[in-house]
């Protein structure tokens, strides 16, 4: 048979608790403020890191590979060699082309210089030289005629070889004098631009076996690093076959997909936040390099690529080619909002709930704290959006607030201020 305490028994035993729960001293918490601050909602997509930029070099020419300095993983430069091909048969015809070169060379410049002052005073002797002979076969000539006609004291044999001795002395002295005034005025301007034009052809001649040694000697395009190889030492290599591939990652790209809904609040060139997982859960600093406006239907999501600056350190890249990234993204227009520190919140119940102080002053030594219960939005680093009988200014209990009950006393142990905590840059709860 079970035994009831009588209301008049349990009255007293009321009572006791009563008193003793009156007599408990205040709670001790720490508080913070809540305020109002602009927000964006903000998603966490998922992505992989690629290289900025991914080469795979190829041998423009036949050639047996010599030179092959490169591992994968070595860091390369923009102009390093990747690989060098034979070329001791084409170095020899470029040697003979460029002695044809600076021969050509050197009969332009002798045309463009013109004659010696020596040679052109020796022309001059020999006009006048010329000149003089033919004076004196004149002169002869006058005497065998004068002596032919008066006494016929000259045959006709002598009258006609002086008469061709003169016109012999003529040429002579005409020729004598052409040379003379050539080598004064110089080449004709044909003769040099003739000239110029075969140094010409053999300069191509030259740049061409230059250039097909260059094409002999495999290079890195930019600065990266060596992640694959496709030939080694003593190997043929034809014509278009692979060498090596390179990937440049002092900055890399992160793609990821969008879906339609949050597009509009993507703009190319806002700065958003990457985190690396298997960097200790680290953030860096990105930029929204491009929105590729090409949907895919299935999906409804656009392509979207951010790209960040590497750290490169003696090791190599930080971020390597394939780790796994989270991209934070506004995915909501820009509000103002009601924020409080995540570690007001009480959980369990219907509704999470924040405990409110009474007293707006944080000297007070003693107050009362107020259940209110809040619907929860848009979370910033370690503050969060809250809706409800919350106002900027009022104080809520960030700790002790485990085992508060509604009109419980409280003392102010100690005021945080998490309003520097907004500045954070923000982080999301929500993964698409």
């Amino acid at each position: 048979m079970r035994a009831f305490l009588s209301t008049a028994a349990l009255l007293p035993l009321i009572l006791s608790c009563r008193l003793v729960f009156a007599q408990a001293p205040p709670a001790l918490v720490v508080v913070a403020a809540a305020f109002e601050r602009e927000v964006t909602a903000v998603s966490s997509f998922v992505g992989t890191v690629t290289p900025s930029k991914r080469a795979v070099i190829g041998s423009a020419v036949d050639g047996r590979v010599i030179e092959f300095p490169r591992n994968e993983g070595d860091r390369v430069e923009k102009g390093d060699p990747l690989a060098q091909l034979l070329t001791k048969t084409i170095e020899l015809e470029l040697a003979a082309a460029e002695a044809e070169l600076e021969f050509r060379q050197q009969q332009l410049a002798e045309m463009e210089n013109g004659a010696r002052p020596q040679e052109i005073e020796q022309a001059r002797a020999r006009m006048v030289a010329a000149e003089s002979r033919s004076k004196f076969l004149k002169a002869r000539l006058a005497r065998t005629e004068a002596a032919f006609r008066i006494n016929r004291a000259a045959s006709e044999d002598e009258l006609e070889q002086a008469a061709s001795l003169v016109v012999e002395a003529e040429q002579n002295h005409l020729d004598a004098k052409a040379a003379y005034e050539m080598a004064v005025e110089g080449p004709r301007a044909e003769a040099i631009a003739q000239a110029r034009a075969q140094v010409g052809v053999q300069e191509a001649v030259v740049d061409r076996l230059r250039d097909q040694i260059t094409k002999y000697t495999i290079v890195s395009r930019f600065a990266g690093y060596v992640v694959a190889e496709h030939t080694e030492l003593g190997q043929w290599v034809k014509s278009g076959d692979l060498v090596a591939e390179v990937v440049e990652l002092d900055t890399v790209e992160i793609a990821i997909q969008v879906v339609e809904q949050y597009v509009p609040f993507v703009t190319v060139g806002q700065q958003v936040q990457v985190e690396i997982p298997s960097l200790g859960k680290r953030n860096f600093p990105g930029e929204v390099a491009m929105i590729v406006p090409q949907a895919d239907v299935r999906a409804r999501t656009f392509p979207v690529k951010v790209r960040l600056h590497n750290e490169i350190t003696s090791a190599g890249p930080l971020i390597k080619s394939g780790m796994l990234a989270r991209v934070s993204l506004p995915t909501g227009a820009k509000q103002n909002a009601l924020l409080v520190p995540k570690d007001a919140l009480v959980l369990g119940g219907p509704m999470p709930v924040v405990y409110v102080i009474s007293s707006t002053d944080p000297t007070s030594k003693q107050s009362q704290v107020a259940a209110v219960p809040v619907e929860l939005g848009v979370a910033q680093g370690k503050l969060i959006q809250v809706t409800g009988a919350v106002v900027a200014g009022q104080f809520v209990v960030v700790q002790g607030n485990e085992r508060l009950r509604p009109g419980q006393a409280v003392s102010i142990s100690r005021v945080v201020d998490e309003t520097s905590t907004a500045q954070i840059p923000p982080s999301s709860t929500r993964t698409p």
